[in-house]
This record gives C-alpha cells, structure tokens and sequence, in this order.
C-alpha cells in the first residue's frame, strides 16, 4: 500500500537484523522499511529488466511481488537475465525467478500469472497491486499495460534496451505524463528491430532495471523525486547519461477501456502483408538445397541477407553475404545482379523473414530469387546440427 497503516505493519527481530542498512539511512527508517513491506509490486516480465528488478526488490523488503510471463528459460537468457540459471532452461521462468526471489527473502509472498498479458486480463492481474514495473519488449505490450496503469491509476515504472542503450521513466504519477506522452502512435511494424535482431549487451538491462527497482523503492517510500516528466536516456559506449523533458499532452486521447493493442500496433496487418509475400514468393526447404549443394551444380548463387557479425558466427558453405541493409538503401541490388549474372538466386537469412523482404525489393527490381524456409535455424535443426544458433 502506498498510503498504509503503519500501526498495523510490524517488523520482526529478522527484519531489524535484514535491514539493518536500510533503518540507520534516515530516509528510510522503520517507518521507510514498514512502507516495503507493506507494499505490492507487479513486474511484467522476467526477461532482462525483469531479472534485476525482482532481485533488488526483494532484497529490499517489497512484501508481495506479483510475476507475470509465460515464457521458458533458453539459453540464449542467461546472457543478460540474471535471475535465471543453467539448471532452469527449458523450464518457465516464473517459477525460476520465484525460486531465486524466496533464496534471497524467504518471507515475499511472490504471485505468479503464468499468461500472456491481454486486454481481457490486464485489469484483473494489475488491480491489486501498488507499482507496475514494465519490463517487456514489444509495443503492443507497452501500451497496454500504459493504458491499464491510466485506467486503475497506478504508477508505470518504464524502462527499454536495445544495443548498447537504454532509458527509463516513470508514467502516470502524480499527474505526470504517460507513455502515450512520449509515444502518441506505435512505429510501423518491423521498423523498430528487437533484441533477438539487434542484439543487446548483457550488462545493459541490469543498470536501467537497477534504475526501475530504484524509482519502485522511492515511490513507495515517498522519498526523493522520481523520473516523472523526466525521460533518462543512457549511452553504454560512452558511459553518458542524458535527460529529456516529458509532459502531458493537453490534447491526448481519452483512455476509457482496453482495446486490441495488436491491432493499434498494426501487427495483423503486417503478418498478413508478409504471408502474402511469402506466399507469392518461390520457396525451398533447407534439405532441398542441401540435395542442391551436394549435386555439385553450379549454376545458382546461394545469397545470405543477415548482418555481417551473425554471418561470422554461422554460415551455410559457398553462401555470399550481402546484408538485407545495403539492398534496401540501394547499395546492394547492384551487387546482387552482378553475382547473379544469369544464374539462379537463393536467399537466405536467420529464420526466412528478412530474406523474403530482400527478395521483395530484388524483385522489383527485376531479380527474381527463391526463398529458404526457415532460414539458418532450419539448417542447423534439420541438416547441420554443428551450425551454431543465436
């Protein structure tokens, strides 16, 4: 509770011993350490914001942490998400993170909400809860749990990563601006990359999470001023932190009820637009284009549309790299038409996506090709297991 009784909070000769270096700070105290452990907090996500925020709150008292996710630890986490270890992949990480939230403070009450957060949903699971802490990745996602926080009046502590940057604030508090402040309109689908294509340095979500759990802690506590009406922006490379000024928005949209955030964000459109693509497109398996390699033919170009580093870490033999960026400024359409030269074009790329896209710009521009289904993934799966996947 953010307001709480705090008559009725008592703190045990454990609590006295636990936090002890949080009672002798005189802005927080015992009455500062009964406001944690009188409160609930919800974090949306135990992926790379997640992961440190769950560990900072509760070492730092929070009494009841709700855990929404539904997904599966991989190895690919363990990276950046720290909560979660070797011996959890493959197994749901809520139920990892709980298990390492109560070996540091065995007295949190940890809810979990195994389920896709939803519009039919969202208020039920949100509703009970003092802080919302946002630690996902995609649009959709955001402007839900943005419109839910709006709706049920609680404070959204915001954070995102990507690469080697990140920033944090904190929305709807106090009459402060909330995500659709700084966002009136999603990005066209596809035009902001995530994680799994752009990469994201592991340390990073460990300080804007850090940041989150911080901003959580002073909400609760009432002690200091938050980043509400203030967008922290952090450059890893450069070991620089910048701000910029938010405000409500005076002419902003009325939230009254939760509606479908993939349809807000343009995404069954745009899965549509690429199924018709590929549907258009000419395909091949992966074990037909090994018969191919192994045939010895040489009349094709087998072309690979990922970025130079993933090329590094794993390759299809005899494969060419021209990155689907240079064909989409221009660059690389001239090149491919060079390698091409009458032979037959190939292309591939992670898992078939972006290589279906560079076939579409190839194609207007008169060069036709076929597509690998399932890209590198499916080759590694189904033809070369010692291929790495990323």
């Amino acid at each position: 509770m953010l307001n709480p009784n705090l008559d009725e909070i008592q703190l045990t000769k454990d609590d006295y011993e636990r936090y002890s270096r949080h009672l002798i700070l005189p802005e927080v105290g015992v009455e500062g350490q009964k406001r944690l452990k009188a409160a609930s907090v919800l974090c949306i996500g135990t992926g790379g914001l997640g992961s440190p925020l769950l560990l900072y709150l509760a070492a730092a008292g929070i009494g009841r942490i709700g855990i929404v996710d539904f997904d599966v630890v991989d190895t690919s986490n363990l990276q950046r998400q720290v909560i979660h270890g070797t011996s959890w992949v493959g197994k749901p990480k809520i139920e990892s993170a709980k298990n390492r939230i109560l070996e540091i403070n065995p007295y949190c009450q940890v809810d979990l909400y195994e389920t896709r957060l939803s519009s039919e949903n969202a208020l039920d699971i949100v509703r009970p809860y003092d802080v919302v802490v946002d630690g996902t990745d995609n649009f959709p996602t955001r402007y839900l749990v943005n419109d839910a926080c709006v709706l049920l009046d609680k404070p959204n502590v915001y954070g995102s990563i990507f690469r080697f940057e990140g920033q944090a604030t904190v929305f709807n508090y106090e009459g402060g601006p909330n995500y659709r402040d700084l966002y009136p309109e999603p990005p066209p689908p596809g035009m902001v990359p995530s994680c799994a294509e752009g990469g994201v340095l592991g340390i990073l979500p460990g300080i804007i999470g850090v940041i989150q759990a911080t901003e959580t802690v002073k909400i609760i506590m009432r002690q200091g001023n938050t980043l509400s009406g203030r967008l922290l922006l952090y450059n890893a490379l450069e070991m620089k932190f910048r701000e910029l000024k938010l405000r409500p928005n005076p002419v902003r949209p009325v939230i009254e009820k939760l509606i479908d955030y993939e349809q807000f964000c343009g995404i069954p459109q745009a899965q549509a637009e690429e199924a018709k693509q590929q549907m258009e497109l000419p395909e091949m398996t992966v074990q037909e284009l090994k018969q191919l390699l192994d045939s010895g033919a040489d009349n094709f170009v087998l072309l690979d549309v990922r970025n130079p580093n993933e090329y590094e870490i794993s390759k299809i033999p005899g494969s060419v790299l021209v990155p689907l960026s240079d064909i989409e400024n221009g660059d690389g359409v001239n090149k491919v038409r060079e390698l091409v030269n009458g032979h037959r074009l190939i292309v591939h790329c992670k898992s078939g996506m972006r290589s279906a896209k560079a076939l579409g710009i190839l194609k207007q521009a008169g060069i036709d090709g076929t597509n690998v289904k399932g890209g590198i993934l499916a080759w590694s799966k189904e033809v070369d297991p010692s291929v790495p996947t990323y």
